[in-house]
């Protein structure tokens, strides 16, 4: 499918940034087949510091996708025209001779087809985008591997994945930053980042355990927590941290997102849903106690220092169905004494390794 003569590529995925954390091996599989080819990649502006630092790509191509949607909103026909045509022309300009749907949606077929890559390989094209491609790889992928789809769509593409590892390092602007806020949250000494939100509710755990959870944590572990997540999971954070007795670092909303994927990269452990910061975490080597329902990335812990929290339900994952008429009764199985007795057991498990 790849022609050996291609010499620029352009890998498209845009979001989610979980997504983007996943499929981030796929730069480094193509720099190793093909070590003297220009390597960018495609991502919109609010993942696209998620995939920034990666060392083998050569240029980060960003689709200000808000951007242009609040053009839309707001009547600004000529803005959003002009925006569209500086967008297509600075894509068209890089002369890409193949483009890798990594994503498979119409949105991210369009922005393959319009990079003018006269080879276009979609995975798991849908939405229509499979007219878009050139080739349409379907790989199967191991639902309890993370990263396993990846994985096998590089392995068809004839990719060298002989390392498939995550790869998301910070800059060290970033690091500078998360250093700062860490010195002045008192959390040098070690932390534990609290990682609750996510876009969909169905994965979401409850916000009364959350705040149980938080609530106990330092009284058990001996160390301080973070709460991580973005500007618009500010109400949610005002009411899990409003109902503490105790005191949280309440960091949401106060950090770029590559200084929270810079202080996950400092934490003593995250625990959180199916979420990005959960993959980072991982991406990073970091303890981490992640708690599934009815969205399952992957069921195995991707190393000894990571723990998956699921209920086993057959109904699990349903991906958004909700079968059980919108309980989440796979998330209501994760008990606060149960994450407590995971975090303790990951948290033993790297003070071992000290």
């Amino acid at each position: 499918m790849i022609p050996r003569s291609a010499r620029r590529f352009l890998v498209v995925r845009l979001s989610a940034r979980g997504d983007v954390v996943l499929s981030s091996p796929l730069a480094g599989a193509l720099r190793r087949t093909f070590p003297r080819a220009q390597v960018a990649w495609a991502a919109e502006e609010r993942t696209a510091d998620v995939i920034l630092h990666n060392p083998h790509l050569d240029e980060v191509i960003v689709w200000e996708r808000a951007s242009w949607k609040q053009m839309l909103r707001r009547g600004r026909w000529t803005s959003f025209v002009h925006a569209a045509l500086d967008f297509l022309d600075d894509l068209r300009s890089r002369r890409f001779d193949v483009a890798i749907d990594a994503q498979g949606l119409l949105r991210s077929g369009a922005v393959a087809f319009l990079s003018g890559a006269r080879v276009r390989i979609g995975m798991n094209s849908k939405e229509g985008s499979g007219l878009l491609m050139t080739h349409v790889v379907r790989p199967a992928g191991d639902p309890r591997v993370m990263a396993s789809a990846n994985a096998g769509f590089a392995n068809a593409l004839g990719l060298d994945t002989s390392s498939f590892a995550l790869e998301i390092p910070r800059g060290p602007e970033e690091m500078a930053s998360a250093r700062d806020l860490m010195a002045r949250e008192g959390l040098e000494e070690g932390f534990i980042a609290a990682c609750p939100f996510t876009t969909r509710f169905y994965k979401h755990w409850f916000e009364d355990r959350w705040a149980s959870l938080i609530e106990r944590l330092p009284q058990e572990t001996g160390l301080p927590v973070a709460l991580l997540g973005g500007p618009a999971d500010r109400e949610a954070a005002d009411r899990i941290a409003g109902s503490l007795d105790g005191t949280v670092a309440d960091l949401v909303g106060r950090t770029t997102l590559g200084e929270a994927a810079a202080l996950v990269s400092q934490c003593s452990l995250l625990v959180g849903v199916d979420t990005g910061m959960t993959h980072m975490a991982h991406a990073y080597g970091r303890p981490a106690v992640a708690l599934f329902g009815s969205n399952t990335p992957y069921l195995d812990a991707p190393g000894p220092q990571a723990a998956i929290l699921h209920s086993g339900r057959d109904c699990s994952p349903c991906n958004g169905k909700l079968t059980c008429g919108g309980r989440i009764d796979c998330m209501r199985d994760l008990s606060v004494d149960a994450v407590l007795g995971v975090v303790g057991e990951r948290l033993a498990w790297a003070a071992s390794q000290q």
